[in-house]
């Protein structure tokens, strides 16, 4: 990843990451899953999954992580609703180990730490998009993570500089009523043809991630023809992706574009709502995003900063990602809720996730054609 672009295109490259990283946390909300009446258990010191029907987690195990022991700062740009009760929990797990977060707005954060330059208290930057922790690392403010950390997930979900710590996939939630698997098209380009009634929210960031997705690999005509067919063919607009997954459980619509995890979060309340997920092949309709973690430049203690990572990605965080925000764990030791593909199963496309923020373009082009944005 280049750390020379100018600071014009850095800013830019910021605003748009307001929009999408806002939208995406907003979109978890009411994500928290768990069955009702349990007894809550801390995510570091239970046994097993916090889910009856799943086993124990596999994978690296908090006991066999180097201990965790002082105070880290700790920017959020993931909601305290969403990461507080595992922050906590961590805390709790260490009794020598304090953790002070920061929660706001990613690209927001990202401008903070540049500001505060060296004095700046932030260890670590935790965020829920790539977009915003590429930004960091163009600022210069993120160290090199160590090979052994890096190695922990796949390389398109990492760079030298940040890595991811839970993912969400870009899905063809569709009716099951009205369709079957074998009806769904697994190349994103074939959906300007498709026999049935298609919700999208266009509005939303992470549908303008997709098409930005799209226009970054396919090019802006082809993109362009996709966004014609698409409104031609009588798509109807939503607010947001969990409106559109209810409206095709509801039977309104036949199928949609949205994240994986709104799928879920249908089923998590309904658990035999006439809904499923498909995916498309290699494609921008299979793009995969992630929420992750990068060490400051100035952090006062590198190695704990890394060591708290790693804890990111041990199996029982893991675990919650999966049971608790409905996303894709980031190890292979830890499968997702649902009847979904591993992450290693996913066919994903070849494409670098800091660039989804360039929003811009994506919504020029989508008035352009007339698309409410």
């Amino acid at each position: 990843m280049s750390r020379d672009r100018d600071a014009t295109d850095r800013r830019t490259f910021l605003a748009g990451s307001a929009a999408l990283g806002a939208a995406g946390l907003a979109g978890c909300t009411g994500l928290i899953g768990g069955d009702d009446g349990e007894e809550e258990s801390t995510v570091f010191g239970q046994i097993g999954s916090g889910r009856a029907d799943r086993p124990e987690p596999e994978g690296t195990k908090i006991e066999d992580l180097p201990d965790l022991e002082g105070e880290l700062h700790v920017y959020s740009g993931r909601g305290e609703f969403l990461v507080g009760t595992l922050l906590d929990d961590l805390e709790e797990y260490y009794e020598d180990f304090t953790i002070e977060p920061r929660y706001g707005n990613s690209s927001e954060l990202v401008n903070q730490i540049a500001e505060e330059g060296d004095g700046t208290p932030a260890d670590v930057f935790y965020t829920v998009d790539a977009a915003a922790l590429g930004a960091l690392a163009d600022e210069g403010r993120s160290r090199e993570l160590s090979d052994d950390v890096l190695e922990m997930v796949r390389e398109e979900f990492r760079t030298d500089y940040w890595i991811g710590t839970s993912g969400r996939a870009r899905t063809i939630p569709y009716n099951t009523d009205a369709l079957s698997e074998d009806d769904m098209p697994d190349d994103i380009q074939a959906y300007t043809d498709f026999d049935g009634d298609l919700g999208w929210a266009p509005s939303y960031g992470s549908c303008q991630g997709f098409v930005t997705a799209m226009r970054l690999l396919e090019g802006e005509e082809t993109t362009r023809e996709w966004l014609e067919g698409i409104t031609e063919s009588g798509i109807t607009a939503y607010n947001d992706e969990f409106a559109v997954c209810q409206a095709i459980a509801d039977g309104e619509i036949d199928a949609g574009f949205t994240n994986h995890y709104y799928i879920q979060r249908v089923l998590d309340g309904s658990p035999d709502a006439p809904i499923a997920t498909s995916f498309t092949e290699g494609d921008a309709g299979a793009v995969f995003d992630v929420a992750g973690a990068a060490v400051t430049d100035a952090a006062d203690d590198p190695e704990l900063a890394e060591n708290f990572v790693r804890h990111l990605l041990s199996a029982q965080a893991q675990e919650y990602f999966a049971t608790e925000t409905f996303e894709y764990p980031l190890i292979p030791d830890v499968e997702p809720v649902g009847e979904l593909p591993t992450i290693d199963e996913l066919d994903v496309p070849d494409l670098d996730l800091s660039r989804l923020s360039e929003l811009e373009p994506t919504i020029d082009l989508m008035r352009e054609v007339g698309i409410d944005t």
